[in-house]
């Protein structure tokens, strides 16, 4: 037979049934229950003042606390959000305020609280984000040692269909080498802008991008099919810090230009864009000075790679000393009979495993590290990156 289990509740019940018998003295039954006589009465009054209700515990939360927001605080704040729905906390407090400074208002951070017990904040959907890369950024004190490419956003034209527009500039010499137009942000179609590029003007050294699609992914080593090729053409690409803008700041600040030049009245068609765009590179090149080149053009100031883009694309070729294997389309290598994950992006081709230890190798794609495998893992490691350097000007701050 087990023992039997009872609570504190019960054992007040057992208490107050053996009080109201009057065998014993309230100071016998506190001893026999194992509490003091101040406990004891202090029972017996709640139970005279509400049945047996009150021997349950009661909440040990004060009655009242010193940074309490009163109810009239509250109706205030929610009220000029909902006259303004976009504004935050730190824009509600500050409103606030300056309309009633006697007022003593809660902090940012308590009106964020409020919003969100009341249903006013949606939260922001996770997004993966593609690894940065594994170095610093290079600094573009030559042509062609930097190239810096994304899409400058998109807008409807008169016709309805949408505009991405293509850029792709020479971080030093700030020459426009592609705006061009785009039906979507699909790498396949981006892929051909790049070449047409690459034939005209020769190979970078490395190309600068944000982590959105086409240019990175968020798998190992963010790698996509655009920057796998890159790789294959020898070009380092260089992928900026995820909510850092001012490490590619040469950059955005030539799309604050081509915003203010070329989307106030967006053209009547894509074909009618693209001319636009033509205009504006030509003016941009060719005719703009440049405050950070000395009132200087881009096009005074840049000339073509010495590196020319290969007739064929040449094979990727490890050390002596390197494993190598090929990646499949699933983004798969068999090493030591395990099946090993990668990247898809990879598929088709050779990575190289250096040892580094009896039981660990660095894996390699081409030159690029992408990261590390370790005996028995079943995917290869992330890289770890460090910190990046600055672009030598900001996104706002330069004039371009």
């Amino acid at each position: 037979m087990g023992w039997k289990a009872t609570s504190v509740v019960e054992e007040r019940h057992r208490f107050i049934q053996e009080w109201e018998r009057k065998e014993e003295c309230v100071a016998e039954l506190c001893r026999r229950y194992g509490v003091s006589r101040q406990t004891g009465y202090k029972w017996i009054r709640r139970y005279e003042q509400g049945g047996k209700e009150e021997l349950g515990d009661r909440s040990r939360a004060p009655h009242s606390h010193p940074n309490e927001v009163v109810p009239e605080v509250v109706d205030e704040v929610l009220a000029l959000r909902g006259e303004h729905p976009r504004w935050g906390p730190e824009k509600l407090r500050g409103r606030l305020q300056r309309e009633a400074p006697e007022i003593q208002w809660p902090a940012p951070s308590t009106i964020g609280e409020m919003l969100k017990r009341n249903g006013l904040v949606i939260p922001r959907r996770k997004r993966s984000h593609a690894t940065p890369s594994s170095g610093p950024l290079a600094h573009a004190t030559e042509p062609n040692i930097v190239w810096c490419t994304d899409f400058k956003g998109w807008w409807v034209c008169g016709d309805g269909s949408r505009c991405y527009p293509l850029t792709l500039t020479d971080a030093c010499s700030r020459y426009l080498l592609r705006c061009q137009v785009m039906p979507d942000q699909q790498g396949w179609r981006a892929r051909p802008v790049y070449e047409a590029a690459f034939r005209e003007y020769g190979l970078p050294n490395r190309m600068r991008n944000d982590n959105g699609a086409p240019f990175a992914t968020a798998g190992l080593a963010g790698l996509s099919r655009l920057s796998v090729w890159w790789i294959k053409l020898g070009i380092v690409p260089e992928r900026i810090q995820p909510g850092k803008p001012a490490q590619n700041g040469r950059h955005e600040r030539m799309h604050l230009t081509l915003k203010q030049e070329t989307h106030p009245i967006p053209a009547a068609s894509l074909r009618a864009q693209q001319k636009a765009l033509d205009e504006f590179r030509c003016c941009y090149n060719e005719q703009r000075p440049h405050a950070a080149l000395q009132q200087k053009t881009p096009g005074e100031c840049y000339r073509c790679s010495p590196r020319t883009y290969p007739s064929h694309m040449p094979e990727v070729e490890y050390p002596a000393g390197f494993a190598v294997r090929r990646v499949d389309q699933n983004g798969q290598f068999r090493w030591r009979a395990v099946n090993v994950y990668t990247n898809r992006a990879l598929g088709g081709e050779c990575v190289g495993l250096e040892a580094i230890a009896e039981d660990r190798w660095r894996v390699y794609f081409s030159f690029y590290e992408i990261g590390e495998l370790r005996a028995g893992d079943e995917a290869v490691r992330r890289a770890k990156p460090p910190s990046h350097e600055q672009d030598d000007d900001t996104a706002k701050g330069n004039e371009t």
